[in-house]
């Protein structure tokens, strides 16, 4: 590794709070790859919701002293380089690892199976249990950084791992296919719309619930109806219409989803930007036989045939804004105000 720089450029959380505990630093060691890890130049890496929820402490569950504000529950060590969605190239190689992946063009699968050369007995997310990409390096387990063969540029690749995977999870999970029809709390987020695309991939008809101001741009993506997240659910749609709820939401409208569903109809989950906790009407879980599905960790294939899908050109990437690395506080901001569709993506 002599012919790279010993310090970089990289942007460090050094706190809960909020966003002057991002502090960009320009001498940050350049991480020594393990004898199974990969280095890898950043090429850009996206905002999104862990980023922020794992600064603000909003995953601290009161009276939990052991679920220090991070995605899995583990103690947060500061600082912290966050950052999960990252895009870049393989520069250099531990011991184990082929050489020949030096040069390699990859995407990071943002929830670790493996690192410090070691299976971990709980998944990790790449930015919060170890660094992540908001920087000009960043290091990896080998096995979860994906080769990707794609004409898309270096500031729209970023916008699929996180978002894509984690809906790809989630249709995985419901076993979506093309029998289904699939309701989707959220649309208009990188999750939603990634869940849009993927579900119209899987041949699924598919409905979008969405502020009135992005109806229109959910629409472009394809969906077969767009309801307003104003309005009442049932009455919109019918009781029993749907086979399928992709939920990214939760919140207040959560008993609705239960009533729109099928008997044997499947309900999956991996958000809750709406509000955490909901009122559950047991009866309605045993008297129609529902499936619930929590969605964290990434099943094994997921990420591989997401990568499948970008080369194939089956999703499409939806960058709403590009910012230099140094300006990730006002991207942040910005994600915030949540009048963007797509992703928000930081250049080195």
């Amino acid at each position: 590794m002599s012919y790279l720089p010993t310090t970089m450029q990289g942007v460090q959380l050094e706190g809960h709070g909020g966003p002057e505990m991002l502090v960009v630093r320009q001498d940050i060691p350049v991480p020594q790859p393990g004898a199974s890890d990969v280095l890898i130049k950043v090429a850009a890496a996206a905002v999104n919701n862990t980023d922020i929820n794992t600064r603000t402490a909003w995953y601290f569950k009161q009276g939990d002293d052991s679920a220090d504000a991070t995605w899995s529950g583990k103690s947060l060590a500061f600082p912290r380089i966050q950052g999960a969605d990252v895009c870049g190239v393989i520069v250099a190689v531990g011991a184990d690892v082929d050489s020949a992946r030096v040069g390699e063009r990859v995407l990071i699968e943002p929830c670790l199976t493996r690192a410090a050369g070691q299976q971990l007995a709980a998944p990790w997310y790449f930015g919060s249990e170890c660094d992540g990409g908001f920087a000009e390096y960043t290091m990896v387990d080998s096995q979860h950084a994906y080769r990707v063969n794609s004409a898309l540029s270096d500031a729209q690749l970023p916008s699929f791992p996180c978002s894509y995977s984690t809906a790809e999870n989630m249709l995985e999970r419901a076993a979506v296919n093309a029998n289904d029809t699939v309701l989707i709390a959220g649309a208009s987020g990188g999750v939603g719309s990634a869940a849009i695309q993927l579900a119209k991939a899987r041949g699924a008809s598919v409905f979008a619930i969405t502020s009135a101001s992005k109806q229109q741009q959910v629409l472009d993506l394809g969906v077969d109806k767009v309801i307003d997240r104003a309005s009442d659910l049932v009455e919109q749609l019918g009781k029993n219409s749907v086979t399928v709820v992709i939920d990214l939401v939760a919140g207040p409208q959560w008993p609705q989803f239960l009533e729109l569903l099928q008997p044997g109809g499947r309900y999956a989950v991996a958000g809750a930007i709406g509000g955490a906790l909901v009122e559950l009407d047991i009866r309605s879980l045993y008297l129609k036989d529902l499936s619930f599905f929590g969605c964290t960790v990434l099943a094994p294939q997921v990420f591989q045939n997401l990568v499948h899908r970008i080369e194939a050109d089956e999703v499409k990437p939806l960058v709403a804004q590009c910012f230099p690395l140094a300006q990730i506080a006002e991207a942040q901001a910005s994600f915030e105000q949540k009048q963007h569709v797509g992703k928000l993506v930081l250049t080195l």
